[in-house]
């Protein structure tokens, strides 16, 4: 299921080999699209929403080192421990220290798209730690030794018959049982008594409020919940852009953030961390891997905005057609595809190239980020950066040649139309993509040009 290949184009096209679970995905993701909308469009002030948070966030990403400066000294006179990390490898080896400092080599974690970026559970299982993810969803692709392929829906690619398949191989659940009320239970069942015997749990943070040092979770299981609360040791990974100003602030995001991910008024648990327990250590990791630079690039700086809703992939038709493993990253899709690269231009030039630039994803975007825009404007600095294909070179080279004269225009018009009806192998062949999944269209009998100088008065 989970595609090895590294560029965008090559795994879509082997995603598509199975036609049926191609169009289930695409049906599913866009019902959770509709009900986006539904609940979006009961909501008057909607649109105020998206434009105050909008602005939230631009006041963030302005004054982001003083509200981190302020979250930190908040949060120390909470009794939370603070660490920053500037890169992935920091983070891991933060953990990895508490980890040890307390003897401890078995962790419950609830999802965090953050430690899938930073690649936290194959550090911690190479050094001796066994990690256990706790959202169903993220414990199913970890059963099937897969990454999440959506951000919200982590197993949203597996039907619930593979799901069966895998829980009897782990689980011990009955051959070829795949009710999802049955096996639900069973995975509750399995979770709980490991909830009990771990003595350290980590969670992500969806927000985390300046003015008084705590930070919120954001889920619909409560796993979070229960990891944080049985556990001697909570860690908390945190990027550097999770940051509000004020607690007022977070009651625009919460009311955005259910609604744009699953069509829900809010997500069943939206836990608050303040304090460490009695006798419990709080520790908050504040990750930064990349998000400096990407808060220098001016034309890209917006997508930090981010608040990981997935709306954007849910409507985006090159990945509810393409899967999310066909991105070869942790966040897939559209803001997939503009974050990425600016981790590594070279491993990740293809991501802006897989859009049809509809700008639907911008449409839909709780925080305004211009989605669209950045993968446009990614696609002509990947081009001047020389990372562009070199057939796309050319054939760019080529176009430039013949727009920029009337003359070989119009020769070239009537060469195409000549090559299509009489030689169409010219072009619908192997060697040109654009052919793999569309039908050849009719040759016109003459060009726009030619029939308007016959038909104009």
């Amino acid at each position: 299921m989970h595609s090895t290949i590294t560029n965008h184009a090559d795994a879509a096209l082997d995603f598509n080999v199975d036609e049926a679970r191609v169009n289930w995905h695409d049906k599913t993701l866009w019902f959770i699209r509709e009900k986006r909308d539904l609940v979006s469009h009961a909501i008057p002030e909607w649109e105020q929403l998206r434009d105050y948070a909008s602005s939230i966030k631009n006041n963030v990403l302005s004054n982001l080192s003083q509200y981190l400066k302020e979250f930190e000294a908040n949060a120390k006179a909470n009794g939370a421990i603070i660490h920053w990390a500037a890169d992935a490898k920091e983070h891991n080896a933060i953990i990895h220290e508490i980890l040890k400092k307390h003897n401890i080599d078995r962790m419950v974690k609830s999802k965090s798209m953050l430690t899938e970026e930073c690649g936290l559970n194959e550090y911690l299982e190479a050094n001796g730690v066994e990690v256990i993810d706790t959202d169903l969803g993220e414990r199913i692709v970890q059963l099937a030794k897969e990454p999440p392929s959506h951000i919200v829906l982590p197993c949203i690619h597996k039907k619930k018959e593979e799901i069966g398949e895998l829980f009897h191989q782990f689980l011990g659940t009955e051959k070829g049982a795949s009710d999802p009320q049955y096996l639900t239970g069973v995975a509750r069942k399995h979770l709980r008594e490991t909830f009990l015997t771990r003595r350290a749990a980590l969670t992500g943070v969806n927000f985390a409020i300046a003015e008084t040092g705590e930070f919120v979770v954001s889920t619909n299981e409560g796993n979070a919940d229960m990891g944080a609360h049985l556990a001697d040791v909570h860690i908390a990974s945190m990027g550097i852009e999770k940051i509000l100003p004020k607690q007022k602030h977070l009651g625009v995001f919460l009311r955005l953030l259910a609604r744009s991910a699953t069509g829900q008024p809010i997500t069943t648990y939206s836990s608050h961390f303040k304090k460490p327990q009695p006798n419990q250590e709080l520790h908050i990791i504040l990750v930064d891997n990349g998000r400096s630079v990407h808060l220098g690039k001016e034309d890209f700086r917006n997508s930090l905005k981010c608040i990981r809703c997935a709306a954007c992939m849910n409507t985006c038709p090159v990945y509810r057609r393409s899967g999310g493993y066909s991105y070869h990253n942790a966040v897939a899709g559209p803001i997939g595809s503009i974050l990425a690269p600016n981790f590594d231009m070279r491993k990740n030039k293809d991501l802006p190239f897989a859009s049809t630039l509809c700008g639907s994803c911008s449409n839909v975007c709780p925080v305004k980020i211009d989605i669209h825009d950045q993968l446009y404007k990614w696609r002509q600095v990947l081009m001047k950066e020389g990372y562009g294909a070199p057939a796309k070179n050319a054939s760019m080279k080529m176009m430039g040649w013949v727009l920029s004269s009337p003359k070989i225009y119009d020769i070239s018009g009537k060469a195409a139309r000549i090559v299509l009806k009489y030689a169409p192998f010219i072009v619908s062949n192997k060697l040109n993509p654009w052919y793999k999944q569309r039908e050849m269209p009719a040759p016109p009998k003459e060009s726009f040009k030619e029939w308007y100088k016959k038909n104009r008065k």
